[in-house]
């Protein structure tokens, strides 16, 4: 069962807005068993749109559209959409009341007939309710496949995939099963890691793939099984992993599945009752933002300083002058410094701290262009640890981020052991 995902639009192709859509929308289809096999951007353009359905629909089983739907001249997609399918536009009357109401509750401008018009749709599409939008989604079945349009906007999207798309997909196709492992590394390479567990690799079932992902400091590893039994996959998943904490068991820390690293430590933290707050300056703010991004945070994550400047260092962490004139303020002394005033200043359990040289200059310190230390503040002490993450400003802070993470997590485990 194969997919095949196009967004309409120019604001994609001159790279005013990044295409998240594709992103949510192939990993919704993996879910239930639809393999996407290409993703296409394309112009709000006649031809275009027409030749690209064309060439889709000759390769996939699904065709997904998103983008092209709003009121206005450029929006031809579903103009578009009637002519591929040999159709007319009429008259929606439950889609017209839906947009009537919307501007009499939410928009304070009046109701056009440009905003009426987007009630006209194919006459051979079934209707998708769009609860927070004007432009409804669309549903075509054409000789065994099925085509749908939806919106661009990210939010009405997610909503008419989660609440109309996905159902209708598993309502009308037989799928194969399809899951994911992913076992998350650190501290070892993409090739050494190859090298460690290349026999391991070569003797996989033929049911399970495995790809790497390797991302500032770590290595994803991502099995993909692919069946009709459920159960069976789950099994053979279990002993290829188990096998593989027999080989790199020293640096795997944990499997990634729907949760990623930030919410499995807050879950950890809300297990023992902990809290955890963070003091940051190369990585200004991504490691507080990485922490608030899920519902529910405030649980276990108390608050951030970001002190950026060697002035804010002081003021707001009560860093003692003497430290940083002694030691510069990229050192272990300052990281130790920052992570214990940012613990005391929030009286949390455990606290981050980072400083460094991002580049590409060196700032208010001599230490080289790469180089970051990492405290981390806990009931039992504070500790700093020294890295170079090379000369690349973003490489730096996205490894600082990532190695952070990790060792906040090896502390609670390890503290939480102890108790």
């Amino acid at each position: 069962m194969t997919a095949e995902i196009i967004t309409i639009g120019d604001e994609i192709l001159i790279g005013q807005i990044v295409d998240t859509n594709s992103a949510y929308i192939s990993k919704e289809l993996n879910k239930i068993g639809v393999s996407v096999h290409q993703i296409t951007s394309i112009q709000d353009e006649r031809e275009h749109i027409l030749q690209t359905l064309t060439e889709a629909s000759q390769r996939a089983d699904i065709i997904i559209i998103t983008g092209g739907l709003g009121p206005t001249k450029d929006d031809i997609t579903k103009k578009c959409l009637c002519e591929f399918f040999d159709d007319k536009l009429v008259r929606n009357d439950k889609v017209l009341r839906h947009i009537e109401e919307l501007f009499e509750k939410y928009i304070d401008t009046p109701i056009s007939d440009l905003n009426r018009d987007q009630a006209l749709l194919p006459s051979k599409a079934t209707a998708l309710h769009n609860e927070y939008g004007t432009a409804a989604g669309m549903w075509f079945e054409d000789q065994g496949k099925v085509f749908v349009s939806m919106p661009g906007v990210p939010y009405e999207m997610r909503v008419l995939m989660e609440r109309e798309v996905i159902p209708g997909l598993m309502r009308t196709f037989s799928r194969p099963v399809i899951i994911h492992r992913t076992v998350i590394t650190y501290g070892l390479g993409e090739s050494a890691i190859a090298e460690k567990i290349e026999s391991w690799e070569d003797n996989l079932p033929a049911e399970i793939k495995l790809a790497y992902l390797p991302n500032l400091g770590r290595v994803r590893l991502r099995l993909s099984a692919r069946g009709v039994d459920e159960n069976y996959l789950n099994k053979l998943l279990d002993t290829q992993i188990d096998l593989l904490h027999e080989i790199i068991g020293d640096i795997i820390f944990g499997l990634e599945d729907d949760d990623s690293l930030e919410v499995v430590i807050s879950k950890l933290l809300v297990q023992k009752e902990w809290t955890l707050s963070t003091a940051e300056s190369c990585t200004g703010g991504r490691l507080a933002s990485n922490f608030t991004r899920e519902p529910g945070s405030s649980a276990s994550f108390k608050g951030s300083v970001v002190c950026y400047s060697t002035t804010s260092k002081t003021e707001l962490l009560d860093i003692p002058e003497e430290i940083i004139k002694k030691y510069s303020v990229v050192s272990a002394q300052v990281a130790k410094a920052m992570a214990t005033g940012a613990r005391n200043k929030f009286h949390t359990d455990f606290a981050i701290s980072t400083t460094g040289n991002a580049g590409p200059t060196k700032g208010d310190s001599d230490a080289d262009l790469g180089v970051v230390f990492i405290g981390i503040a806990t009931p039992k002490g504070v500790e700093a640890y020294e890295f170079n993450f090379g000369n690349h400003r973003e490489k730096v802070i996205g490894k600082s981020v990532n190695k952070a993470m990790q060792l906040i997590q090896e502390s609670i485990l390890k503290i939480g052991e102890e108790n």
